[in-house]
């Protein structure tokens, strides 16, 4: 007789994180994977942390690049690789059992986008897939009522995309998904010290950046801090000191989209459920609801209370593993 091993899996566009029935969040990987492309068909030669460290350090015939793009595959063989070593790592292999996988995808994937999700962890040896819906599961994940007919409002901020949402009886009312996220604001840093200083920075620098004096709203304690990069005008090494206001403005344009897609989806929120929202406020949940401000920024533009959920990291893979232990795999 069969048992099965559920595992819960937030496939992220930055980070990868999974959840197993009975044990909790095991694994915290970068969705980083790096190849040689010296073979036919390319070798994997390393996944998650090891192949992020490789970034832009890699000689000709490596190369380490993330399969997903905007909370969707791009690169499918590397998706698969990278999901079999995370699914071998979680479950304890054995001829009696079934692994049985719940995977997140972003609201509003297309069914060719679905099917690529379902194949791909088949092909890692998944023997039965089921999908939910980002944001319901950041929902379940920060503990909002998501069974009951009240409202409520998430907004999750991943690495590749941001998804507004309303939930209510277990599912989604309204939502919008805006390709405005952890990388684009990381993306939007570089283009600002290139085009400012003439300064080429690469990506861990911006997201270091966007950690240490990154903001949407000014706060006390505002600082500086010095950046290292190539100068493209002569080409040599170069140093110089950006401040927290310099960054604020890099990554006003970014912000400006997702206030837009809050609005949005509040303009599309039936009344009853609106009402709801005022009492209720926002919740934050993923990486990008960390940067300071954010939750001020948003509440005043919006006159409704915001908060930023515990652990919002961890939100979507806990919302997963909620739904493994209620059995509705």
């Amino acid at each position: 007789m069969l048992f099965s091993q559920d595992i819960g899996i937030d496939l992220g566009t930055s980070n990868t994180l999974v959840f197993v029935k009975g044990k909790g969040i095991i694994i915290r990987e970068p969705s980083v994977v790096a190849v040689d492309q010296r073979f036919n068909p390319v070798r994997v030669v390393a996944v998650g942390s090891e192949a992020k460290d490789m970034i832009g350090r890699t000689p000709g015939s490596i190369s380490a690049l993330r399969p997903l793009r905007d909370g969707v595959i791009a690169d499918f063989d590397a998706t698969v690789e990278m999901l079999r070593k995370y699914i071998r790592k979680a479950v304890t292999p054995s001829p009696f059992s079934k692994t049985r996988v719940m995977i997140c995808v972003p609201s509003g994937v297309t069914e060719v986008e679905r099917r690529a999700v379902n194949d791909a962890a088949k092909s890692a040896g998944a023997r039965y897939v089921s999908l939910i819906e980002g944001p319901m599961a950041a929902a379940l994940g920060a503990g909002l009522p998501v069974e009951n007919a009240t409202g409520s409002m998430i907004v999750d901020m991943g690495g590749g995309t941001t998804e507004v949402a309303v939930v209510a009886l277990g599912d989604i009312v309204t939502s919008r998904c805006v390709k405005v996220a952890g990388d684009s604001y990381d993306e939007a840093i570089v283009n600002y010290v290139r085009k400012k200083y003439n300064l080429l920075i690469g990506e861990r620098t911006a997201e270091d950046i966007k950690i240490q004096i990154g903001s949407a709203y000014p706060y006390e304690g505002e600082g500086a801090m010095n950046v290292k990069g190539r100068n493209l005008v002569d080409g040599l090494p170069k140093d110089i000191e950006i401040t927290s206001e310099e960054i604020r403005e890099a990554l006003s344009d970014g912000i400006s989209q997702l206030l837009d897609a809050v609005h949005l989806t509040l303009e599309n929120t039936p009344p009853e459920l609106a009402a709801d929202i005022i009492d209720g406020g926002i919740t934050l949940t993923g990486g990008g609801a960390m940067l300071r401000g954010l939750d001020k920024l948003i509440e005043k533009e919006t006159k409704i209370p915001v908060t930023v959920a515990d652990n919002p990291i961890d939100c979507v893979v806990e919302g997963t593993g909620i739904c493994l232990e209620k059995h509705r795999l």
